[in-house]
C-alpha cells in the first residue's frame, strides 16, 4: 500500500479568497476599530468648551425688596460647559459638537479646577449685589485679606519668587482683594510686562517684581502662573442669594448686577431679552472673558434681543459670531446701563 501524495495548493482558489467585496469588508472593520480607539482614547492635555443656550438669571435670584419692573424685559446669562477631549475630536475637527471649540486644559488637577471655579462663581454672586446696591445709593462694604496662592505652575514666571501659601497684597500698588482683582490688574498687561507684586509670607511682607508670561489658552493674555482662593467678604443692607448649582466661573458677574437692578425696579432690560457677560470687579469695571465664541452662539440660540460683553477683544470676537445679534461693548456696569437706556423701549 502506498501513501497518497498530499494535494498541490492551488493559487486559484487562495486568490478567489481576496475578492474586492472581502477587502472591502476587512478595510471597514479596521476602519471602524480605529474610530472606535480615537472615540474611547482621551486628548491628554486638552478639553471641548460647546455650546449652551443663555440662561435667564431672575429665577437664580432672590433678595429682599423686590418688586416687579416696569419692563417686561429680561436678563440672560451665558455660560460654556466644558469636558476632557477625546483624541477624535483633537484630530478631526467634523468630530467635536457644533460651535465647539478645542482648548488646551488647566495645569492642574481637576479637582482644583472646579474648587477655583466655584470660588471665582461664589465672588462673583458677592460682588455683584455689592456694586448694584452700591450704585443704587445703598450702605454697603467688602474686606479681604488678600488672595492666597494653592499652587504656582512648574515654569511660570511666578515658580521663582512665589510659593504656595502667600497671600498676594499688591499689584504695581493696587491693593488685591480677590482673583477678579488680581485678573483685572494683569489684563491691561502683555506677556512679557513686568509687575511688581507685594505678598505676605509667614506674616512677613515681601516685594518681587517678574515677568508675566502667556496663557496657554489665549496667547495674548498676560498671566504670572498661579492659582489662588480669596477670603471676600461684603456687607450688605438685607441679603441677596443667587442660586447658579454647579455652574461655576467669574463671567456672569455683569448679567447678575443687571438683574438685581431690574428686580429692585430699575428699568433696565426696557422689554428686551438682554444677554450680558463679564466679570465685574468692585469699582464695577466689566473685565474680559474666555469663550466668547460659544457664548455669543449661546446668546444667539437663546434668542436675545442684545449681548453686552466687555469692550475690546471680546466684543470684536463676538461680532465674528453675532450673525445678525446687537452686540454692545461695555467697559463698566454705568456704560452698561447707559447703552441699553438709548435703546429705548422695545416696540
Amino acid at each position: 500500500m502506498t501513501n497518497a501524495e498530499p494535494p498541490t495548493p492551488n493559487p486559484t482558489s487562495r486568490l478567489r479568497w481576496f475578492t474586492p467585496t472581502r477587502i472591502a469588508g476587512l478595510g471597514l472593520i479596521i476602519l471602524v476599530t480605529v474610530l472606535l480607539i480615537l472615540w474611547i482614547a482621551p486628548a491628554h492635555g486638552y478639553q471641548i468648551e460647546f455650546v449652551d443656550p443663555a440662561h435667564p438669571v431672575a429665577p437664580l435670584v432672590s433678595l429682599k425688596g423686590e418688586r416687579p419692573s416696569r419692563s417686561k424685559g429680561s436678563i440672560y446669562f451665558v455660560d460654556v460647559p466644558y469636558r476632557p477631549a477625546r483624541l477624535i475630536e483633537r484630530i478631526l475637527p467634523w468630530a467635536r459638537p457644533d460651535g465647539a471649540s478645542l482648548v488646551q486644559a488647566p495645569d492642574i488637577s481637576s479637582a482644583l479646577d472646579r474648587r477655583l471655579g466655584q470660588q471665582e462663581m461664589s465672588d462673583s454672586q458677592k460682588i455683584a449685589p455689592y456694586v448694584a446696591l452700591k450704585l443704587l445709593g445703598y450702605k454697603v462694604s467688602a474686606r479681604s485679606g488678600g488672595v492666597t496662592i494653592l499652587a504656582v505652575e512648574l515654569h511660570a514666571p511666578a515658580a521663582r519668587v512665589l510659593q504656595p501659601g502667600d497671600v498676594i497684597v499688591s499689584v504695581n500698588g493696587h491693593p488685591v482683594k480677590t482673583i477678579l482683582e488680581l485678573r483685572g490688574l494683569l489684563a491691561d498687561k502683555h506677556p512679557g510686562d513686568e509687575v511688581t507684586i507685594r505678598f505676605r509670607r509667614d506674616g512677613k511682607a515681601h516685594v518681587a517684581t517678574l515677568k508675566t508670561a502667556a496663557d496657554p489658552t489665549d496667547a495674548k493674555r498676560a498671566i504670572i502662573g498661579v492659582s489662588a482662593l480669596d477670603d471676600l467678604q461684603v456687607k450688605l443692607p438685607f441679603p441677596v442669594r443667587i442660586d447658579t448649582g454647579d455652574i461655576g466661573g467669574p463671567s456672569a458677574g455683569l448679567a447678575f448686577a443687571l438683574d438685581i437692578l431690574q428686580e429692585l425696579g430699575r428699568n433696565v432690560a426696557r422689554g428686551r431679552r438682554v444677554a450680558a457677560t463679564g466679570e465685574l470687579a468692585l469699582n464695577g469695571r466689566v473685565l474680559p472673558i474666555g469663550g466668547v465664541k460659544q457664548k455669543t452662539l449661546g446668546a444667539r440660540k437663546a434668542g436675545v434681543d442684545v449681548f453686552l460683553v466687555p469692550a475690546g477683544e471680546n466684543a470684536q470676537e463676538a461680532r465674528r459670531y453675532a450673525d445678525g445679534l446687537r452686540i454692545i461693548p461695555v467697559e463698566n456696569l454705568p456704560q452698561a446701563l447707559r447703552a441699553l437706556a438709548t435703546l429705548g423701549p422695545k416696540a
